[in-house]
């Protein structure tokens, strides 16, 4: 997220573009800000010229950011981290590529992000999640909740990350640019072996019909022109297809696109019948708090989850104080004294509410979990 405190104003090279987006686009991949990261920006950006009927930004000011801020917040219901984010893309735009640093941008308030208790999955739940979902999509949740891993650095594994003799994943270049090492689940070996082997199967095909190698972070293709076509850097979970590369017009291998998995995930949780909303990053989330309850220490969590700052680990431990259910109901300290009343009350409850009669008989041949019996499938669903 963009901020205005900076105590220096860094030297900037002057822009090649005519346009304003494009020169928007021209200063984000100079300060070498993600590819999310300029999508969101520009269409910000794209957002306030239309909403102020094409009027160019160099011709409006803080009246006008803040109508367009106050339409977000009232009109569009915007989350705070949205409006955060529209007032980021607004305020890079007028100090970066307008070059206006003007008072009114210090005064803008910024709407406060409350903290939230995330979502957890227990680990009935997360095993009865798992065991609904099989092909490579199977593998990359097992993969993602086994070593909590985020998406998109589950996506971007290349060959050369994964260590099988020391049993360890290298994630390079995740969120904020930061590499760590974390586990490889052992349960998970024979699978990421078949991939490994279709994995390469594509990158021979790729070869002999001479298509561009894959994508290479930063300037690394023009240090190393070949390393593209190496079978080290290649995607470890590759896509089926080739893609245009949106910032090079390259058509080239991408990895797995990430909506695959989140449709696969949505699917299973509705198979598997849970009654929250889970997204992938429920499974960082249920490896974090899984790993507290068993009694790992908190640093090491924080560590093998890439947080610079201890203190965003800790809101696990208060998901662990709500899932410990340590502190007594004074329900339950009443029903204690008084037992013979509550069956009482749930039995005229019973007999007066119709829809407990279709309650399933048996809910336990439904929720049986076989945590021995990891689907290695032989065949990965790669083609859809």
């Amino acid at each position: 997220m963009y901020s205005t405190n900076q105590s220096a104003k860094p030297c900037k090279p002057a822009l090649m573009s005519k346009r304003l987006l494009d020169q928007l686009r021209e200063r984000i991949r100079y300060m070498h800000y993600s590819l999310r990261t300029e999508e969101a920006y520009v269409y910000w950006v794209r957002f306030f010229i239309r909403w102020h009927g094409l009027r160019h930004p160099r011709d409006m000011g803080a009246p006008e950011v803040e109508r367009f801020l106050t339409h977000l917040a009232t009109v569009r219901h915007v989350s705070a981290s949205t409006h955060k984010q529209a007032l980021s893309a607004l305020l890079y735009l007028y100090k970066e590529v307008l070059d206006k640093d003007l008072p009114w941008m210090q005064d803008l308030a910024r709407p406060v992000t409350r903290q939230r208790i995330p979502t957890v999955l227990t680990v009935a739940e997360t095993q009865r999640l798992l065991l609904c979902m099989n092909g490579v999509t199977g593998l990359l949740a097992h993969l993602l909740y086994g070593t909590g891993l985020r998406l998109m650095e589950g996506l971007r594994l290349r060959v050369k990350d994964i260590c099988f003799e020391r049993n360890v994943i290298i994630v390079r270049e995740g969120k904020g640019a930061k590499d760590r090492v974390v586990m490889l689940p052992r349960v998970v070996i024979p699978a990421l072996r078949a991939q490994l082997q279709y994995s390469r199967s594509l990158w021979v095909a790729d070869r002999a019909a001479g298509h561009p190698g894959v994508e290479l972070p930063n300037a690394l293709h023009a240090k190393y022109p070949k390393a593209g076509e190496t079978w080290a850097w290649h995607w470890v979970f590759p896509a089926p297809a080739l893609s245009m590369d949106p910032r090079s017009g390259v058509e080239r291998r991408h990895h797995l696109y990430e909506q695959r998995i989140q449709r696969a995930l949505k699917n299973a949780a509705k198979q598997a019948g849970i009654a929250k909303p889970v997204s992938v990053h429920t499974l960082r989330h249920s490896f974090a708090t899984h790993l507290l309850q068993a009694g790992t220490d908190i640093r090491t969590v924080q560590e093998l989850l890439g947080h610079s700052d201890v203190s965003t680990t800790m809101i696990y431990t208060h998901v662990i104080k709500i899932a410990a259910g340590g502190t007594a109901s004074p329900l339950d300290a009443w029903a204690r004294e008084n037992i013979d009343v509550l069956p009482d009350i749930a039995a005229c409850e019973l007999r007066d509410t119709h829809h407990y009669s279709s309650f399933p008989a048996s809910a336990t041949s439904q929720t049986h979990i076989a945590t021995s019996s990891f689907r290695s499938p032989p065949q990965l669903e790669h083609g859809k």
